[in-house]
């Protein structure tokens, strides 16, 4: 191996040393306690520490790395204590998920780690946003995001290497090219010869290095770290290595060829690192000795505070309390009061601007949104008061953005995405309903995202652009759902979305954009998320609806005066208001439940089930759902009118009150 030191001196080389020896010996010793049944999991980096410990090595303390499942070296490298480590993987209260997830797959602020989930790809993307930040605080920061080969099979891969090429973010998408995804050999991945050539696709820099040499790694990362900060860039890096076990301990290696253990045994990056310094006289073997001592003595204390550690345990209380940030918003009333009789479309586009200039550290991305004004035109304009750094056109790489928002809100900023429809929203479902709704419940962090969802049919825009499709989000707990069917409403509210430091999805339905008018404070406010409001009293029976909904009810309402009905729009079902559901089916005694989404899994069916719960002993009749047809949207209009609820909403009504 051909270590190049030149420029390096004594003391670093030595604590490159020290740096990659530490993991090696805190595996070997997880495996030992692996079969002893002391640890449940493991999945070794045991051949592969030069490229973890040399991209750490590299950058600075406060900047950020993303690793993956074999980069044990950034935590110790970055200093992260023993104890808390093995206190995170026996899934104890002083690791850094309160035993909510388990090894690597978690964040910490304190050493700006962010780590991995499962579905590998959306990590790429959070590194996107995290650089996004540091390029807008032009604070000359670089961005690290580990990746391995199979990973870049992923989606999620190529889409965060083209926004990051497309907005010059200083990124390296480092990948450990380990030759297996899990056990699929690099040749069931990819027939391009070398992963570096995927750069080339997407306009950026791209290299090829042997990842088990540490001072290559090393020098690598410092120069491309000195040329980015210049020149805010991605690179790709593709560090060849080879991991001597197997996916995890439990797999084994019977996939792998023994030639290839061979092939790599002699390229240890560790025994050849030692070996070197002790040619270069750099290290004795009294040093070696009295390094291994201390890293010993470190981790077997380490272990003793972590075993003695009392397990784990909860209230049902707590876990849920940390689901979300606690956050109490207090209502902020309009300091005057002067209003405009303003469309939904435009009382989306105040309440944004108007956040937008209340909050600097907010970011709109999405879709044709800057000078085009988004097809809706919510943005229309935005690009001239605040500048195409905070409103910015994205590829259409739903789910980059989705994981580049969560960047952004680790790094401190709001990030309030457009998903140009809410159908769309199914090429960001991972990042969503994997990252953004879990993070806080897994590491404490706080998901500040907004994503826009303009929903809902009778515009004839058929089946990919007329789904209301809430009821994906409302089964995934971390997410708040908003969904406003007025004006004055949508403002406040989404004012409140954005001010919330939780994800929220906030639904806007295209058809009421241009059709809804309304008296709107032309100042800035907010509306309580979780408050449905009352818009009719009555005696007779109950009506829950949202969005299109509420106005398909007033219609049928106006034309039939003599039922009298408790008409509750919701604004939000996530938090729900059951308290005011309760006590208008507790008055009434019977209720229906109407909203434009399919019948089979809609949100309506849970409010059902809530009602049967908690007020059966006040029902005089079972509880009623009106909903549009389990099929697709169709596009011809009078198909349209027969797939909506609204077309049969005022019969189901009737058979009610006649029960």
């Amino acid at each position: 191996m051909n270590y190049n030191r030149k420029g390096i001196s004594d003391e670093q080389l030595l604590e490159l040393y020290t740096s990659t020896l530490k993991p090696r010996m805190i595996e070997e010793k997880m495996l030992i306690l692996l079969r002893q049944g002391k640890i449940s999991k493991w999945f070794s980096g045991i051949g592969q520490e030069a490229i973890a410990v040399g991209v750490t090595s590299a950058l600075d303390q406060e900047e950020y790395i993303l690793p993956m499942h074999r980069n044990l070296g950034v935590f110790t490298t970055k200093g992260v204590p023993l104890h808390r480590l093995f206190s995170q993987f026996q899934g104890k209260m002083n690791g850094f998920t309160k035993g909510r997830d388990r090894s690597f797959h978690f964040g910490t602020q304190d050493y700006n780690i962010v780590g991995m989930i499962s579905h590998l790809g959306p990590q790429l993307g959070v590194a996107d946003g995290i650089a996004l930040a540091n390029k807008l605080k032009d604070n000359k920061q670089v961005t690290a995001v580990f990746s391995g080969e199979g990973g870049t099979s992923e989606g999620d891969f190529h889409e965060a290497l083209n926004v990051a090429a497309v907005w010059d973010l200083p990124v390296i998408f480092v990948v450990e090219n380990n030759g297996y995804g899990l056990s699929t050999p690099i040749n069931e991945q990819f027939r391009c010869e070398n992963i570096a050539d995927k750069g080339k696709g997407f306009g950026m820099e791209s290299y090829s290095i042997d990842g088990n040499n540490i001072l290559e790694v090393y020098r690598t990362i410092s120069q491309l770290k000195k040329d980015m900060q210049a020149n805010p860039k991605p690179v790709l890096l593709e560090c060849m290595t080879f991991r001597m076990r197997g996916h995890e301990e439990a797999s084994g290696t019977k996939y792998v060829p023994q030639e290839k253990f061979d092939e790599w045994a002699p390229k240890d990056p560790v025994s050849n690192f030692e070996a070197y310094l002790l040619k270069e006289k750099v290290l004795t073997e009294d040093h070696i000795a009295s390094t291994k001592a201390d890293i010993k003595a470190e981790i077997n204390q380490a272990l003793e505070t972590a075993f003695a550690e009392e397990e784990i345990s909860s209230s049902i209380e707590q876990e849920l309390e940390d689901v979300f940030v606690s956050y109490d918003l207090q209502p902020q009333a309009p300091q005057s009061d002067a209003v405009s009789n303003i469309r939904l479309v435009d009382a989306i586009s105040d309440g944004l601007k108007q956040s937008m200039q209340r909050f600097p550290n907010s970011v709109v991305m999405g879709q044709d949104i800057a000078e085009y004004g988004g097809v809706f035109k919510i943005t229309d304009g935005f690009v001239e008061e605040f500048g195409k750094e905070r409103v910015r056109n994205t590829p259409i790489c739903e789910s980059a953005i989705v994981s580049a928002s969560m960047g952004l809100a680790i790094n401190g900023y709001k990030a309030i995405m457009e998903m140009q429809f809410a159908d769309f929203a199914s090429s960001g479902f991972n990042p969503i309903v994997n990252y953004l709704a879990k993070v806080h419940y897994r590491w404490g962090q706080a998901a500040d995202v907004v994503v826009r969802m303009p929903t809902g049919a009778g515009v004839g825009a058929g089946p990919f652009h007329s789904q209301s499709n809430e009821a994906w989000f409302t089964h995934t707990p971390g997410l708040k759902v908003v969904y406003p069917a007025f004006p004055a409403d949508a403002k406040g509210l989404l004012a409140a979305s954005i001010e919330d430091p939780n994800p929220v999805m906030f639904f806007e339905h295209k058809a009421l954009y241009r059709s809804v008018y309304q008296d709107v404070p032309d100042d800035y406010y907010t509306l309580e998320l979780g408050k449905a409001k009352r818009l009719k009293e009555g005696k007779e029976v109950t009506i829950i609806s949202y969005g299109a909904g509420v106005h398909w009810a007033l219609d049928v309402l106006e034309n039939n005066p003599d039922i009298s009905a408790d008409l509750i729009d919701l604004r939000t079902l996530v938090p729900l208001d059951t308290a005011t559901i309760f006590e208008s089916v507790k008055k009434t005694g019977k209720v229906i439940i109407l909203h434009e989404d399919c019948e089979v899994g809609g949100f309506g069916a849970d409010i059902s089930a809530l009602i049967a719960e908690h007020c059966f002993e006040y029902l005089d009749a079972p509880v009623r759902r009106s909903a549009s047809l389990n099929t697709a949207v169709p596009f011809a209009k009078n198909l349209e009118d027969n797939f909506l609820a609204k077309n049969s909403f005022e019969q189901k009504l009737k058979e009610l009150l006649s029960y």
